[in-house]
């Protein structure tokens, strides 16, 4: 005989906050609701997740559906359960943010309950469903906290890159200028990059592409590395 719970059971989703870099800014990705609530309204990628499926498999479900998107770095953020934060009842979700390079051969598209998906730059958001704005402001929140233990800067770079372009994408999710010496002493000095043999060529000198090691201990050679 199945077991009864006296207690009711909320509804739970996930919902995931995705950055990316594009034209020098740091990007979010939302979705235009097609249905109610807030039909027509600009809110994070997800959905209701099913009683037999594990959170992060939930999470990669919903943001394929809704966005086309199917791979990108995905790390859980914080649980939302304020009572009225969804006017269809007692529902908590397990937020979620992924990082996507700014290279990747990604186009957003609708599907699912979403009429369309696109890139939003994070100082220029609509006005956003549910308690989606908070989330992103935390997502925003914690990603810059990582850039000062950890190398998840890295994940929204193109495999190769030089080192300008690497400290410009810093300045883009610190939203903040780093000075140049200082920057490239304490990166090169936390060993977590490598030259390549390439060099990128443009107007100025040839700059030598860099790339990050997979064998870096980054959560202790990065630490307290920037800003």
């Amino acid at each position: 005989m199945p077991y009864t719970y006296e207690y009711p059971r909320p509804a739970v989703t996930a919902d995931i906050v995705v950055f990316t870099v594009r034209e020098h800014q740091l990007n979010v990705l939302l979705i235009q609701r097609r249905d109610p609530p807030f039909a027509g309204m600009w809110a994070l990628p997800g959905g209701f997740i099913n009683m037999d499926e594990p959170l992060e498999q939930a999470a990669q479900r919903e943001l394929e559906e809704e966005t086309g998107l199917k791979e990108g770095y995905l790390e859980q953020l914080y649980t939302y359960g304020t009572p009225d934060r969804d006017p269809r009842g007692r529902v908590i979700t397990i937020a979620y943010f992924a990082l996507i390079a700014a290279d990747a051969p990604f186009q957003p598209e609708g599907g699912s309950d979403a009429a369309r998906a696109a890139w939003h730059p994070i100082n220029h958001l609509p006005a956003l469903a549910f308690d989606h704005a908070e989330i992103i402001t935390y997502a925003i929140r914690r990603v810059r906290y990582k850039l000062e233990y950890s190398a998840v800067g890295f994940e929204l770079l193109p495999e190769e890159f030089t080192l300008t372009e690497l400290q410009t994408t810093y300045e883009i999710i610190l939203g903040e200028k780093l000075d140049k010496r200082n920057f490239r002493r304490r990166i090169l000095e936390a060993g977590i990059i490598e030259p390549t043999p390439h060099l990128r060529t443009g107007d100025g000198r040839p700059a030598r592409m860099y790339r990050y090691r997979d064998d870096a201990v980054a959560e202790v050679k990065a630490r307290r590395l920037f800003p």
